[in-house]
């Protein structure tokens, strides 16, 4: 029993000191993955892992190790910022793989692709056809950037002279049935507005609305929960 507990307290404290340092390093660390951030990840999974399951292995060291490596990428993240020459090195570069339109098969074989893997990737974009690209870039993160062809871009409202209103952020004020008050006080509304804008579309309470938003100068948006 008491090993299980063991096993159970190094997780939990591996797991915590894992999101710590995704704390610190900062979110874009994670989500856009360079092939320094995979390795990192994956060594840090590796740590906790082993540490978990191995005897041996005490909880200092365990702290030790994560503390460390997370030290590690912070330096070595603190250094690409300072010292540009480095982002290369460790962080590669994007790659220009169609260029006005016709494809660059040197850039190609550098990234590792195929002729059908970039199709894939640019539909995944909105463009069906590499007839449609101007420029498209491989990204460090593995991601492709497209530019098309003036023929196939979208027409912006300027382009077609149209008056334009200031964007404006949808708010969100129920979420699986309870009320996000910080949102309400934050348009400087409350609880009988809202229940009066309920009202307007025949619901009596929270627990009946699935996702409310609200836009300005527009009716408030409720989608109820299905029945059945």
């Amino acid at each position: 029993m008491n090993s299980y507990l063991s096993t159970a307290i190094e997780l939990l404290f591996g797991f915590l000191l894992l999101l710590l340092i995704i704390k610190i390093l900062g979110k874009t660390q994670f989500s856009q993955i360079t092939p320094f951030d995979f390795i990192s990840a994956l060594i840090l999974g590796e740590l906790v892992g082993n540490a978990a399951y191995d005897d041996g292995v005490k909880l200092g060291q365990i702290t030790f190790a994560i503390l460390f490596w997370g030290m590690l990428i912070y330096m070595i993240e603190w250094i690409t910022q300072k010292y540009k020459g480095t982002r290369k090195l460790l962080e590669g570069e994007p790659n220009i793989v169609i260029h006005k339109g016709q494809i660059k098969f040197d850039a190609l074989k550098k990234v590792k692709l195929d002729i059908n893997a970039l199709q894939s990737l640019i539909r995944q974009q909105g463009y069906f056809t590499i007839q449609e690209v101007d420029y498209a870039i491989v990204e460090t993160n593995g991601m492709i950037s497209v530019l098309p062809k003036s023929d196939y871009d979208t027409p912006k409202n300027k382009d077609l002279n149209l008056v334009t209103k200031p964007a404006s952020l949808p708010i969100t004020l129920i979420l699986d049935g309870e009320v996000i008050l910080d949102n309400l006080k934050e348009l400087g509304l409350g609880e009988k507005w809202l229940k009066d804008q309920l009202a307007m579309q025949s619901i009596k309470e929270y627990k009946e609305v699935l996702f409310a938003e609200w836009i300005p100068n527009m009716p408030v948006y409720v989608m109820r929960y299905e029945k059945g």
